[in-house]
């Protein structure tokens, strides 16, 4: 008989069903029975993680069969008052099981989003990531200045898209699109655009947080914290501030 020890090493190192379980389920040990409950509950996550993928990629073939080349769109940093909006574009193979566990970029951990940026550029048929200025958001509108950021997103991808789905957004471009509400929950192609953003306006705000370590970019990138709020008083703006958001805008005034 195995001991405890050797049958939760080889339940961890399990990924798949194997004939050698049917006497783990019934060794009645406890320690085997926590491992094996164990083993059960990370296959139950696992399968949970292939549906909801599978929901996802659906939902993206139903705007054109497996040769349509479809680009998700999404953005990042609307509504700090300082750094850039970043957007992205991404066309993604048909499936593309590498992603399993890809969605919306806020329900991931930055060490997840980090690993699912690097694979989604590693598997994407074409990508790419725009960052629109504080001094466009200021002098366009931020919702006009993302809208043109997306559109640069589009037009620069190396392969065209045959249909672009947009996370809540209509864009000046002549290919066919949707406007998709939560599409980063719904979308494939949507969601990896949302992570392509999100990790590349995080990077940026630590690199900016090297250079005005006062106040707290890295920490908060750029939303309106107390912390952010208090060095903005003791500091005032920087170049990379909004001055068009308030509080910014009534230090000008």
């Amino acid at each position: 008989m195995k001991t405890i020890k050797e049958i939760t090493t080889a339940l961890k190192a399990a990924e798949e069903w194997q004939d050698w379980m049917k006497e783990v389920a019934a060794d009645e040990r406890a320690g085997v029975q926590k491992a094996w409950l164990t083993w059960q509950k990370r296959q139950d996550k696992k399968h949970q993680l292939l549906q909801e993928h599978q929901k996802k990629v659906t939902f993206d073939l139903s705007y054109g069969g497996t040769d349509t080349f479809i680009a998700g769109v999404d953005e990042a940093g609307r509504g700090p008052l300082a750094g850039p909006v970043v957007t992205a574009a991404v066309i993604l193979p048909t499936n593309c099981e590498a992603l399993v566990g890809l969605n919306d970029s806020k329900q991931l951990s930055k060490d997840k989003r980090n690993g699912f940026a690097k694979l989604v550029k590693e598997h994407a048929i074409s990508y790419f990531i725009h960052f629109q200025s504080a001094q466009q958001i200021d002098e366009l509108n931020i919702y006009e200045a993302t809208k043109q950021s997306m559109k640069v997103s589009v037009e620069s991808l190396s392969t065209k898209p045959d249909v672009v789905l947009v996370d809540a957004m209509t864009l000046p471009i002549t290919i066919p699109q949707d406007s998709i509400i939560k599409g980063d929950a719904k979308s494939l192609a949507i969601a990896a655009a949302s992570i392509l953003a999100k990790t590349a306006r995080d990077e940026y705000m630590e690199q900016l947080d090297e250079e005005f370590p006062m106040y707290g970019f890295a920490q908060h990138a750029g939303y309106g914290t107390k912390q952010h709020l208090k060095a903005l008083e003791e500091f005032g703006p920087t170049m990379h501030h909004r001055k068009s958001f308030e509080p910014i805008k009534s230090m000008f005034s």
